[in-house]
């Protein structure tokens, strides 16, 4: 049978075609379409938040979804060459490494400990509206949630408490957003009644302040706006990758040779074995 006799699905031409699928992008000479948007009216009647937004979930956003993630975005680029991602990015580039290589060895690292915070808060926060469904108040839902997340993940409560900030001063600001959008009925309000209780019965377990930080408070507005616990790694990745940029081109323009982690002259501490000779092995 030539590929002319052969069913359609069959023919080399329609296997390479199906190869890729995509509901995201069309494309043809001539023409761009996201999510069957022309490219040509997208361009000057959208922001970026938009497009990350229409992207990932298939759709453009409101005006008031569209103005808490952008406000979630911003909030997240940068803090400063202390951040682990930010100073390997600022080394990458006094190895010669180019501003692409240096954000992408910047991003790599920000995974479970560096980055997944949001991801996790917002399971959590999940966890905690299951046992709310189920009956529980919000009070018994958070005790157990947090009781459940220390017993099966870890000790480590995500999203709150901070090494720098005794209060993290850009959460207060989100929740403030989220809580005005309830009140405009613009979002529900659960995830950030959620985040409150877990902020109140964290300081009464330890008895100090365990404030919410960025990655709680961002992840109220992911969960509030619907996005899949995993979707927020990727859009901290988005946002921290403005610090990045801007830290390694400004590391480029300062110049520098092979920084290190600590400054010239600066010795770690060595716990081993004393100065010893080499034994004779003859």
């Amino acid at each position: 049978m030539t590929d002319a006799q052969a069913p359609q699905h069959q023919t080399p031409e329609y296997q390479a075609q199906q190869w890729w699928k995509t509901d995201i992008i069309d494309m043809r000479p001539g023409e761009i379409r996201y999510r069957g948007y022309p490219i040509e009216e997208l361009i000057g009647n959208v922001g970026f938040a938009d497009m990350v937004w229409l992207m990932t979930r298939g759709e453009l956003p409101t005006r008031a979804q569209s103005a808490l993630l952008e406000a979630a975005l911003m909030s997240a680029v940068d803090h400063g060459p202390q951040a682990p991602s930010i100073a390997i990015a600022r080394m990458a580039m006094t190895c010669g490494s180019s501003l692409n290589n240096a954000m992408a060895s910047a991003v790599n690292v920000l995974d479970d400990v560096h980055g997944g915070a949001g991801e996790q808060a917002i399971e959590l926060y999940q966890s905690i509206l299951e046992h709310q469904i189920r009956g529980r108040v919000l009070t018994e839902a958070v005790e157990r949630g947090i009781a459940d997340w220390q017993r099966d993940r870890t000790r480590i409560v995500p999203g709150f408490g901070h090494r720098f900030h005794p209060v993290d001063p850009r959460a207060p600001r989100l929740l403030q957003l989220v809580e005005q959008a309830s009140s405009r009925g613009e979002v529900d309000g659960q995830f950030v009644a959620i985040a409150r209780e877990v902020e109140r019965q964290l300081i009464a377990m330890k008895g100090k302040p365990i404030p919410l930080n960025i990655d709680g408070a961002t992840a109220v507005i992911y969960a509030e706006l619907g996005f899949p616990a995993p979707l927020a790694r990727g859009l901290f990745c988005l946002s921290r990758s403005v610090g990045i940029l801007a830290h390694a081109w400004e590391q480029q323009c300062q110049g520098g040779r092979n920084k290190g982690p600590m400054p010239k002259g600066w010795l770690w501490p060595y716990g081993g074995p004393a100065q010893r000779p080499v034994p004779d092995r003859a």
